[in-house]
């Protein structure tokens, strides 16, 4: 049976948004799969809007172009209100519920995991480790790639100069899952 998913991976500027969508393609690679990455930013980066595709298929992809995705990770509240009604019906969304107000979020159309990402990355020690916990959380409900293959594509991402952060992007990447679990 062929394995495909797509992702739009939405949030301000300096979440991390991109570097989650590139981690989420080398896990793509890493086992196996054909993939496809295109980041989209504005000129302002940090604090601007930002998001990117990323396209994981056992077949070759046709195009990297994704109108209806099948799964949003959404950081924040404008990503939200831009994404969700171009969610395919009965697709996943991981919402950031510490930036984005539940009543917000559709219900019955989709499936819908809201994971507090700000305060488990608090509790971690990091808060920017909110997009690990968020790809985490993405991992666990989609069950198209490991999170374990996510965490042994942790060190293709991030740069030497920051190894000694793997361990704890390691332990976001398991928390955002466990709260899925």
């Amino acid at each position: 049976m062929a394995k495909y998913l797509d992702a739009i991976i939405a949030g301000f500027g300096g979440q991390g948004v991109m570097l989650i969508g590139n981690l989420l393609a080398y896990a793509g690679m890493n086992q196996g799969l054909n993939v496809t990455y295109i980041p989209v930013y504005g000129p302002e980066m940090r604090g601007g809007t930002a998001n990117c595709t990323v396209v994981l298929s056992s077949e070759d992809i046709g195009s990297p172009i994704i109108h209806r995705p099948k799964s949003l990770i959404v950081m924040n509240r404008p990503s939200l209100d831009k994404f969700q009604s171009r969610l395919q019906d009965g697709g996943v969304q991981i919402i950031n519920s510490s930036l984005v107000d539940a009543d917000l979020v559709e219900e019955g159309r989709v499936k819908t995991v809201l994971v507090p990402a700000n305060e488990i990355a608090d509790k971690i020690g990091n808060t920017r480790m909110a997009n690990m916990v968020a790809i985490g959380a993405y991992l666990q409900a989609t069950g198209l790639i490991s999170v374990q293959a996510a965490i042994d594509s942790l060190e293709n991402v991030i740069s030497p100069h920051y190894a000694k952060l793997i361990p704890m992007n390691a332990q976001a990447i398991e928390a955002g899952a466990a709260h899925v679990s």
